[in-house]
This record gives structure tokens, C-alpha cells and sequence, in this order.
């Protein structure tokens, strides 16, 4: 038994604005991505990237847009000091992009940074001391006031040293770290220090990270703090408000997405969530939300595959296949009333001429980051007939009638179970072709038609092969179909009718075939279903009915 929560565990205190507007608020525009996988994601590996894997990782963030990427804390690591000298002599920093470093308030610290960004034109430097009041009492022992003191002998350095830089000065980035366990009117009150010392205006604005280090309450909650910081804190203006949630609670992604409505500016986090701990929210997934409401959300995910192998090689970490938008499985239906639905979705969506997407089960139109519809349906024996006959016309050109495909798929089903695994195509079709398409007792060998009268009838002589001996048949009737079933019940005594008639085109051109389903009743038995394809439509039709004949 787990220890009582109440002797052990304190709710989260909060604050409340004094007007909450964050709950009406939509997201109409994306905020300013910071990628931190090169230094926040990478702490957290078992094996931190060298720099060919660091160096792969900044080239697929660039690609993505990302105008501001943290590339490491230069002042901690050799290789991260290296990696950063290797982007700026390598001249690999794109104009547009600004590289951040991380760096605690030290003085021995800071200087190492500046070395490190020597010949940097855009650069950011991400100061931080953590707040928390725990920390402040257990980790650091000293009050608040010594807690400040140290953040600005931080800031009057840097802002010493970017005067200096002949590069231009440096944008300063503070954060109170460890601010969900930072008192609120204390994150206020050194924010509002720092960035007076600072010298932030609305011309120089200062970024302001508010990082929920460790997730310590429900996103709603974190909303409320973040609106009462963004109402409270003074020169507003001069301040570009940054989340950095983490995912100890499993509610990263909603924290981010409540914060920005909270007013939050800028969001700080890593491909896929890589991170300490449960790790960092996720900006692939906080992006293409945004693109699920109509949102550019400024980032390219159009090859949603390259950007996660990309990242799997150089974390070492795999991408759980239901990981939103991007695992292997996240665009699949495996149940039968989910492919059934998608496969109406799709049908809807090719005869409307209406580009709104609207595909049940499907948020996203696979194709947008650069999936196929191939695997969008799979089958194993829980998948139903819409999903069986959906694969089958998409790989097979084959658009089976309702009533046989609830037969086939017990077969399906019966087969997936005996194999116990997913099905492939090919051996759907392989299954399609041993049920519908083998031979049997019967064999149509060729036929010829001829009118009869001035009428639309006609008389239909068939060569077939019963139990392999030769035989010949002839009836009359409305159509070669019609006259077909009268010469098998005149000459064989085989009295069929037809209770279902389905024909098709399958491709196009001088290669295109006909494929043809019926269902049949022969006397009193239950009806049977058959099919065929052949080149000639006419023959594929007598073939459908040889085929149930052969299955009756």
C-alpha cells in the first residue's frame, strides 16, 4: 500500500487573477520557438551527442525554421564550448538565426560564455539562478534577498561584457528557475530587478523565461500564475514572455498551449519532448495542433519522418509509435468501425469539391507531413469490412459491394486469427483470389452472342468445361448476362438467379480491366457471392457467376 497522500503531499498553492481571461483565449497566431535539444534535451541522454550527432540535430532544427536554437552551456562542457566555436568559425549560423547559451550567475561562468560566443553576431544568453523557495532553503541557504543579489551581479557582468562585444550587444534572457516552486510575488519582484538593471525597454526588450522545472499542478493552475505574472510585472512592454514547461505530470503540451493564452510569447522545448525526467513539452506536437486549427504554425513538418529519424539518431531514443502526429502507428486503424468510417471519409472527400479537411479518426491529413494513405488502414482480426475492402481498392483497384465484404471479412478475420498477426495486402489479395477466383467444377471457356429479332435480346452460345469434359450451352435472354442464366438452367438444370450485380473499370487505357461481383440464389439454397476480372466485361460477368456456381 502507497503511504496516505494527504500526510505525505501538499496541493499546489496558487494565485488567481484578478480578471482570468486565459479561458476565452484561442491561439490565432504561433509563439517564438526556442529549440533546446542541443543543450536541455541533451543533458538528459545517456549519451550526450558529439559534435557530427549536435551538428546533424542543428542542421535539421534550421531546416525546420527554428530562428532560435539553445546550442548548449558552453562555461559546463568542452564539447558543448567546441560545438559553438565550430558553428561560428564553420560559419554555420544562417542570418536569420539567433543561437542561445545557458548560463549560471557566475562571474568565472559568464566569462567563459562571452569566449564562447566571440564572432557571433545574434546571440542570446539564457542567465539563471533557481528561486524556489525550497531551493532557496534547503539547496542555496540564503533569503530572498540574497537570491536577487546574485542575479544581478549576473546581469551587470553580462551587460558589462555585451557593451564591449564588437559583434553588437547580446539579447539577455533571464530565468527565475524553478519558478512553479517560486513564490509568485517573488518571481515578480526579481524579474522586475533584473530587467532594471538590465536596462529592458520595449526597444530592448529582455526575455523573461518562466520554466515550470518540475510540473507541479494542473495546467489550468499554471495558466492562472503565468496571466497574474503577465498582469503584475512591471514594464510589461519591455518584457518577451517564455514557458518552459517540463512533463512531470504528463500535461506538458496543455500547460504550454493554456500559458500562451495566458499571455506567454515564446515557448522553449525540444522535438518529441526529450528531456530530464518525463522531459521537456513537446514543440512538434504543439505545433501541429496549431496546424489542426488553421494555425502556420512556422515550423516545417512537411517530412514528419526525416525530422524524427533525425532526431531518434541523434538522441538514441526511439519515437513511441502512437508518439502524436508522428509515431508509426498514429495515422493506422486497426478497428473495424474506425476504417469503416475513415474509408467513408475518403469517398466523401474525392466527390466533394470542398478542400476543408473532414476524414472521421483522422485530425490530420497524413499527406501534410508527408505520410502516405497506404498505411492509414491495416488489417488484423479485429478490422472490419470497411477497412478489408478499403485496402483492397487501394492496392488492388478492387471496389467490392457491402454484402461481400461482410463475407469476406470473416474470412479475413479467421485467417489474421490463425496467423495471429497483421495482415499484408498481398496476402489479402492472395485471400481474395483463393476464395472468389479458383476453379472449381466449372469452367467458362468462351462465348459468343448474337441478336435475336430487332429486339434487345440475345442468344448466347458458351463453350465450358464440366468436371473437364466439354460441353456447350446456348440460351436466350435481354442481355449476354440474362441469356447466360437461362442456357445453364435449360441445358445443366442449373437454375440461378441473380439477387445482386455489381461491374467496375480497374485502371485505364488498353491495359484496363473489368472486375465484376454478383451474388446468386440456385434453387432453394442461400444465396452465394462470386467474382471475376477479365479484360471484357461481358466475360467477366459470366466468370462471377461460374465463381459462385464453383463456391455454391
Amino acid at each position: 500500500m502507497m503511504p496516505a497522500a494527504q500526510n505525505k503531499y501538499k496541493a499546489y498553492a496558487t494565485v488567481r487573477p484578478a480578471t482570468r481571461t486565459w479561458p476565452d483565449g484561442r491561439i490565432d497566431h504561433p509563439p517564438m520557438w526556442c529549440s533546446v535539444d542541443l543543450r536541455d534535451g541533451n543533458q538528459a541522454l545517456i549519451d550526450p551527442m558529439g559534435t557530427d550527432l549536435k551538428m546533424r540535430m542543428w542542421t535539421t532544427l534550421v531546416d525546420m525554421g527554428f530562428k532560435e536554437i539553445e546550442v548548449g552551456f558552453p562555461s559546463a562542457s568542452q564539447t558543448d564550448f567546441d560545438f559553438i566555436r565550430t558553428l561560428i568559425e564553420g560559419g554555420h549560423i544562417p542570418d536569420e538565426v539567433t543561437i542561445q547559451v545557458l548560463v549560471q550567475s557566475r562571474e568565472e561562468l559568464i566569462r567563459r560564455t562571452f569566449e564562447a560566443l566571440a564572432g557571433a553576431k545574434r546571440c542570446i544568453v539564457h542567465l539563471y539562478n533557481s528561486t524556489s523557495e525550497a531551493q532557496r532553503r534547503i539547496v542555496f541557504g540564503i533569503d530572498r534577498k540574497g537570491c536577487v543579489d546574485l542575479a544581478l551581479s549576473g546581469v551587470a557582468l553580462i551587460r558589462d561584457l555585451s557593451a564591449a562585444r564588437p559583434e553588437g550587444e547580446v539579447t539577455l534572457q533571464y530565468s527565475p528557475e524553478s519558478f512553479t516552486g517560486t513564490e509568485p510575488d517573488f518571481a515578480v519582484e526579481i524579474v522586475e530587478a533584473v530587467a532594471e538593471a538590465w536596462g529592458a525597454s520595449p526597444t530592448r526588450r529582455m526575455i523573461c523565461n518562466l520554466p515550470a522545472t518540475v510540473e507541479m499542478s494542473t495546467p489550468n493552475l499554471y495558466a492562472d500564475v503565468i496571466e497574474w505574472f503577465c498582469t503584475t510585472v512591471k514594464n510589461r512592454a519591455s518584457l518577451i514572455v517564455s514557458v518552459h514547461p517540463h512533463n512531470d505530470r504528463g500535461t506538458g503540451v496543455a500547460a504550454a498551449e493554456l500559458a500562451v493564452m495566458a499571455g506567454a510569447d515564446r515557448v522553449e522545448g525540444t522535438l518529441f519532448g526529450n528531456g530530464e525526467r518525463t522531459g521537456n513539452v513537446d514543440v512538434v506536437t504543439l505545433a501541429l495542433n496549431l496546424y489542426t486549427q488553421g494555425v502556420d504554425p512556422g515550423l516545417d513538418l512537411s517530412d514528419i519522418d526525416t525530422v524524427r529519424r533525425a532526431a531518434e539518431h541523434c538522441t538514441g531514443l526511439p519515437v513511441h509509435p502512437r508518439h502524436p502526429y508522428a509515431g508509426d502507428l498514429v495515422y493506422t486503424a486497426f478497428s473495424g468501425s474506425h476504417q469503416d468510417a475513415i474509408k467513408k471519409g475518403f469517398a466523401a472527400r474525392k466527390s466533394a469539391n470542398d478542400p476543408t479537411w473532414e476524414v472521421p479518426y483522422l485530425p490530420i491529413d497524413p499527406a501534410d507531413v508527408g505520410r502516405s494513405y497506404e498505411a492509414v488502414i491495416r488489417i488484423n482480426s479485429q478490422s472490419g469490412k470497411g477497412g478489408i475492402a478499403a485496402v483492397l481498392e487501394r492496392d488492388h483497384g478492387l471496389e467490392i459491394p457491402r454484402p461481400l465484404q461482410v463475407e469476406f471479412a470473416r474470412i479475413v478475420q479467421e485467417l489474421a486469427d490463425q496467423k495471429g498477426r497483421e495482415l499484408e495486402s498481398s496476402e489479402i489479395m492472395t485471400a481474395f483470389a483463393d476464395t472468389y477466383f479458383r476453379g472449381g467444377t466449372l469452367e467458362l471457356v468462351d462465348y459468343s452472342t448474337v441478336p435475336v429479332g430487332k429486339g434487345v435480346q440475345r442468344a448466347l452460345t458458351a463453350s465450358l468445361l464440366r468436371d473437364g469434359k466439354d460441353v456447350v450451352i446456348q440460351g436466350v435472354g435481354s442481355g449476354p448476362l440474362d441469356a447466360f442464366v437461362h442456357a445453364l438452367g435449360k441445358d445443366l438444370g442449373i437454375h440461378v438467379k441473380v439477387r445482386d450485380y455489381h461491374e467496375h473499370a480497374i485502371g485505364g487505357g488498353s491495359e484496363a480491366q473489368a472486375a465484376c461481383y454478383v451474388q446468386i440464389a440456385v434453387g432453394g439454397n442461400a444465396p452465394t457471392h462470386g467474382a471475376a476480372v477479365d479484360a471484357g466485361i461481358t466475360m467477366a460477368s459470366l466468370k462471377a457467376v461460374i465463381s459462385a456456381l464453383n463456391r455454391g
